[in-house]
C-alpha cells in the first residue's frame, strides 16, 4: 500500500458527526481527549517531524492531502470485487472500469459519518489571526502543533523570501508580515536565516506601514502598530436606525460579521502589553524608528504589491469625519456601542457552537471575548476548544482551513457525482453513509436569536459545513436537496428526509431569490450595489453586500427543476415562476464570448459548467424561451471547444478570478477538464471527439489506486484570494466519467 511516514504516522484524524479534529498520538477515539499527548514531544518527535514534513513548494505550492488520504488507504482500501456491466466498445469499457476504480478509491476515504474529510487551506492570512488570539491571551497552542505551523509557514515561505496571500500567490506585504510576526510568536528567532532574508523583504518594499487595514488591524492587537494608525471602525454604527441603508446589518455576512468583533476591538482599543518580544518586533517590521512614525498619515498606506481595490472618494471622505470623530467621541454613546456589538458576538458564538461563520472572525472574536469575559470564563473556553476545528494537517504542516471544513458541499456533490450513472449503484454503503451525513446536517431548528441578529430563516436548508456550525447557504441547500432528492431516486436508501422536510428546502430556496432573478450566497442582498464604495479591505472586491452569482442561481435553478419532478404539485407556479427568473439571470450574466466568470471556482470553466448545466436542464421543458436557451448553449460550448488543448484537457489558473480574464494554465488540470466536459456533455455537444479526448485526458492521469493527483488550486473567494478543494481532484472526474459511462454503458 502507501508509504506512510513515520511522522506522518503520529497524527490522526478524528471525526464525529462532520467534526474534524487532528490529534498527535492519540490514545483513544475519542475527540475530548484529542490534546492529551500534543504537548509531550520529544527531540526524536521534533527531528521526525522536521525531516517527514518537508515540503517542495516550488514543484507544487499546492499538498496532496497525502498524511489523511495515505492513513486512510493503509486502514480501509480493498480492491472492488463486484461486477462491471460490460460496455459496448473497449474506449467506453476503459472508462467504465477507470470510474469504478476512482469510485473505490474514494469511498475509502469516506469518514464513518458519511461525510469525505479533505484540506479547505490556502489563504495565509488565517493562521496568523489565530495566533495572535492564542498568544494575547495567553493560551498558547501544544508544542506538536506549534512545531507543525512553524514547518507548514516555512513551506509556503517564497523564493524572494516573502509570503503571498495565499499558497500560489505573489509575495505582499500582508502576506509577508503576517507569515513573519507568526513565526516569531511561535519562537522563531530573528536571526534565524530565513528570518533575516523575510525582514529584508518587508524592509525593502517600505515596511510594515504599508501593510493593508486587516493588517493594521492585527498589529495593533499585538502592539506593534499603533491604533492612531488606523481608520476608525465608528462603532456607533452598529446604533444607527436599521433602515439606512449603510447599518451592518446589510453587509455581506462575512464582512458583518469580521467587522463587528474588529470595531470591538477598536472599541475597547485592545492591545497586548510591550515586553521584549513586542519591543523587538517594533524594531523588526519598520524603515524607520517606531517612536517617529505619524501614525495618522499611515492610515492608507499601501504597499503596492498588495492594492488589489482602491479605496473610494466616498469612503476616504467617510473616513475623514470618523477620525475627527474619535477626537470628540461621546463616551457613553461609544460605550452603548461596544456593549451592543458584545451582545452580538455572544450571539453569533450560541448560534454556531462558539465555532462561528469563519476563521477570521472566530480568531477577532476569540480575542474579544478573552477580554470581555477572561481567560478563565466558560465562553473563552468554549472558544478555545474550537480553534481545533479549523486546523488541518498535510504534508505541508499545519495551517488554518477556510472554514470548519467543506463537509456538505463535498458530500453532495461526490453523491450527485456517484448517483450521475448506474455504476454508482455498485457502491450502496458509501451511497448509504453519504444519505446519513445529508440527512444529519439538514438544519432543522430556527436560533431564538435569528431575528434579533438578522439572521435569514434557515428551518429546511443545509450549511458548507455541518449542521452544528449553523450558518445555511443558499446553494449548499439547492445541492442537498438535490443530493437527498438524487439518492431517493436511486433507491438504495428507505428515504429519512421526509416530503416535509424536502418542501422546507424548497421554500428556504424560494426565500433566498433576489429581485435581480438570481441567489446570492448565505442571505438575500440587503443593499444597493453602491455600498461597496464604503470597502475598506483593499486586497478584496465585492464583499460588503451579498450579491447573486451565477454559480448560486444555477445550483438553485437545478434544484428547483429536482423538486418539481419529485412534487410537481408542490407551489408549481412560484416553483416556475423563480425558475424562469433564475435562468434570465443566468443569462443576462453570460458573457461576449460564451463563458461565464466564477466567483468560487477557477473560474469560467467553473462558472460555465454551471450556467450550461442549469439552462440544458431547463431547456424544453418550457420555462423559458428554448430557442434563446439554445443560442446560450452553443455560445458555451464554442468557447468551451476553443479553449481546449492539445492534449485534449482544459487548464486555466487562479490568475482568472482575479484579472478577470481567461487565463491558461501550463498544463491541463483534471479538475478544469471534468468542469469543461460535464457541460459539453450537458449540453449535448455532437462533436464526440473533443469530448473523448477530454476522457483520454482524465484517464491518463488516473494512478493506479485509482486517486487524482492534486493539481493546481481550484477555489476563489473576492476575486483575489484561492481556496483549496482536496476532493475536487476526485468529485469531477468521477462525475464526468459518470456521466460519459451513463451514455456510453448504461445505454
Amino acid at each position: 500500500m502507501l508509504n506512510v511516514k513515520s511522522g506522518w504516522k503520529n497524527w490522526r484524524l478524528l471525526t464525529d458527526k462532520g467534526r474534524q479534529i487532528w490529534a498527535f498520538k492519540p490514545g483513544s477515539n475519542a475527540i475530548s481527549e484529542h490534546l492529551q499527548n500534543a504537548d509531550s514531544l520529544s527531540d526524536d518527535d521534533i527531528a521526525r517531524m522536521a525531516e517527514d514534513f518537508q515540503f517542495d513548494k516550488f514543484s507544487n505550492p499546492n499538498s496532496g492531502d497525502k498524511v489523511f488520504r495515505h492513513a486512510a488507504m493503509n486502514a480501509r482500501f480493498h480492491e472492488f470485487t463486484g461486477q462491471i456491466p460490460q460496455a459496448g466498445n473497449p474506449e467506453a469499457q476503459q472508462a467504465a472500469d477507470a470510474l469504478v476504480k476512482g469510485m473505490n478509491y474514494y469511498a475509502c476515504l469516506q469518514s464513518d459519518d458519511g461525510h469525505w474529510p479533505g484540506d479547505y487551506g490556502g489563504p495565509l492570512f488565517l493562521l496568523p489571526g489565530l495566533l495572535i488570539a492564542a498568544y494575547i491571551s495567553g493560551t498558547p497552542f501544544p508544542k506538536a502543533h506549534r512545531e507543525m505551523m512553524t514547518l507548514y509557514l516555512f513551506n509556503h515561505q517564497n523564493e524572494d523570501a516573502g509570503w503571498g496571500m495565499h499558497i500560489e500567490g505573489e509575495s505582499t506585504m500582508f502576506g509577508t508580515v503576517m507569515q513573519y510576526v507568526s513565526l516569531r510568536l511561535l519562537g522563531v528567532d530573528k536571526n534565524h536565516e530565513r528570518m533575516a532574508k523575510a525582514r529584508g523583504w518587508i524592509k525593502n518594499n517600505g515596511g510594515a506601514t504599508g501593510i493593508p487595514s486587516w493588517g493594521k488591524f492585527y498589529l495593533a492587537i499585538l502592539n506593534c502598530y499603533d491604533w492612531q494608525g488606523f481608520n476608525s471602525l465608528f462603532p456607533e454604527m452598529w446604533l444607527f436606525p436599521k433602515w439606512l441603508p449603510v447599518h451592518p446589518w446589510r453587509y455581506w455576512c462575512h464582512s458583518r460579521m469580521v467587522y463587528l468583533p474588529m470595531a470591538y476591538c477598536y472599541a475597547q482599543r485592545i492591545s497586548a502589553p510591550e515586553n521584549a518580544l513586542i519591543l523587538s518586533l517594533r524594531e523588526e517590521l519598520y524603515s524607520e524608528d517606531f517612536a517617529t512614525i505619524n501614525w495618522p498619515k499611515q492610515r492608507n498606506a499601501l504597499c503596492e504589491k498588495d492594492a488589489y481595490t482602491q479605496l473610494s472618494p466616498v469612503l476616504k471622505w467617510m473616513n475623514f469625519f470618523t477620525n475627527g470623530y474619535e477626537t470628540v467621541k461621546c463616551a457613553w454613546l461609544r460605550k452603548k456601542a461596544a456593549d451592543y456589538i458584545l451582545k452580538y458576538l455572544n450571539a453569533e458564538d450560541e448560534q454556531t457552537g462558539y465555532i462561528n461563520i469563519g476563521p477570521v472572525n472566530k480568531a477577532i472574536n476569540s480575542i474579544c471575548i478573552w477580554q470581555a469575559h477572561g481567560k478563565d470564563s466558560p465562553q473563552f473556553k468554549k472558544h478555545v476548544a474550537r480553534w481545533y476545528d479549523y486546523l488541518w494537517v498535510a504534508e505541508d504542516g499545519m495551517k488554518m482551513n477556510g472554514y470548519n471544513g467543506s463537509q456538505l458541499w463535498d458530500t453532495a456533490f461526490a453523491t450527485r457525482a456517484m448517483l450521475e450513472s448506474d455504476l454508482g449503484k455498485l457502491f450502496p454503503e458509501t451511497i448509504a453513509k453519504s444519505y446519513q451525513f445529508i440527512e444529519l446536517s439538514q438544519i432543522q431548528a430556527e436560533h431564538p436569536t435569528h431575528a434579533e441578529f438578522f439572521r435569514h430563516p434557515m428551518i429546511g436548508s443545509w450549511p458548507f459545513s455541518t449542521a452544528e456550525q449553523g450558518w445555511p447557504v443558499a446553494d449548499c441547500t439547492a445541492e442537498g436537496l438535490s443530493a437527498a432528492l438524487a439518492v431517493h431516486q436511486s433507491g438504495l436508501v428507505k428515504p429519512v428526509i421526509d416530503e416535509q422536510r424536502l418542501q422546507q428546502a424548497a421554500d428556504v430556496i424560494l426565500s433566498y431569490q433576489n429581485a435581480d432573478g438570481g441567489w446570492a450566497t448565505y442571505e438575500l442582498t440587503r443593499a444597493p450595489k453602491w455600498l461597496e464604495k464604503l470597502n475598506p479591505s483593499e486586497v478584496f472586491a465585492d464583499i460588503m453586500i451579498d450579491y447573486s452569482w451565477t454559480e448560486c442561481t444555477a445550483a438553485c435553478v437545478i434544484s428547483l427543476l429536482d423538486i418539481q419532478v419529485a412534487y410537481p404539485a408542490y407551489r408549481a407556479d412560484e416553483i416556475r415562476k423563480a425558475i424562469g427568473a433564475g435562468l434570465r439571470f443566468i443569462l443576462g450574466q453570460q458573457k461576449a464570448d460564451g463563458s461565464w466568470y466564477g466567483g468560487w471556482g477557477v473560474c469560467f470553466t467553473y462558472a460555465t459548467w454551471f450556467g450550461v448545466e442549469a439552462i440544458s436542464k431547463a431547456k424544453d421543458k418550457g420555462y423559458y424561451d428554448d430557442a434563446v436557451l439554445a443560442t446560450a448553449i452553443s455560445r458555451a460550448c464554442d468557447f468551451l471547444t476553443g479553449k481546449q488543448k492539445a492534449d485534449g484537457g482544459w487548464g486555466e489558473t487562479f490568475k482568472s478570478c482575479s484579472t478577470l480574464v481567461y487565463t491558461e494554465a501550463a498544463t491541463s488540470q483534471v479538475v478544469n477538464t471534468a468542469w469543461a466536459l460535464l457541460a459539453l456533455m450537458a449540453a449535448g455537444f455532437d462533436d464526440k471527439a473533443v469530448i473523448e479526448k477530454g476522457i483520454r485526458l482524465l484517464l491518463s492521469r488516473q494512478t493506479d489506486d485509482g486517486d487524482w493527483l492534486q493539481e493546481n488550486i481550484s477555489g476563489v473567494f473576492n476575486y483575489n484570494c484561492m481556496i483549496t478543494y482536496a476532493n475536487y481532484r476526485n468529485i469531477f472526474p468521477i462525475w464526468a466519467l459518470s456521466r460519459y459511462s451513463k451514455r456510453h454503458v448504461q445505454a
